[in-house]
């Protein structure tokens, strides 16, 4: 049976989020979620430095197939645009020198594939997760269970069958697909 892992994550400035998953036909396994602080780092560039090196240790221990990171959201502070797309484009960066394929994901989509609620708060997301991957304690600092919601997407979203062809109703799609019946 074929097996995957994948890296989700949450990118950001002060905090970045990470979550990992193992996935084997169609079980899905948490393997790990954190986050590292980047807080403690006043000069921007430094902080990219530690984003690369430390997703570099990650990718190095972990060895994902594929990665997932959530997509910028854009608000009105253009500066923190900046920072927030060049930390992410850092983290594009670690996975792509290990030729790692990259899929990007919009916070609403995210939540949506989660929750089924693209406005879902942080809160509900982690507590959905740990439904879903069993794990007991949600961390005080949910960019973990973000990284983690992001590969959850992933997977989620990986899965979906490409038909090929719109059908007009359920009937018509029956009607073609006589194999999906049972």
């Amino acid at each position: 049976m074929e097996s995957k892992i994948i890296l989700g994550i949450d990118p950001g400035t002060n905090v970045m989020g990470y979550g990992i998953i193992s996935i084997t036909g169609e079980k899905v396994k948490l393997i790990d979620f954190s986050d590292f602080s980047l807080n403690k780092l006043d000069n921007h560039y430094l902080k990219l430095k530690n984003i690369f090196s430390s997703l570099t240790k990650i990718i190095d221990k972990y060895n994902p197939d594929e990665i997932a990171i959530e997509a910028p959201f854009f608000g009105k502070n253009v500066q923190s645009m900046l920072k927030l797309g060049r930390a992410q484009g850092v983290a594009m960066a670690a996975g792509l020198l290990k030729e790692i394929p990259i899929n990007e994901y919009s916070p609403k989509k995210i939540k949506m594939a989660i929750t089924g609620n693209g406005n879902a708060s942080k809160e509900q997301v982690a507590k959905m997760l740990q439904s879903i991957l069993k794990f007991k304690e949600i961390p005080k600092n949910l960019d973990s269970t973000d990284g983690l919601a992001v590969a959850m997407c992933h997977f989620y979203n990986s899965k979906k069958i490409s038909l090929g062809t719109k059908f007009s109703s359920w009937d018509s799609y029956v009607k073609n697909n006589p194999e999906k019946i049972t």
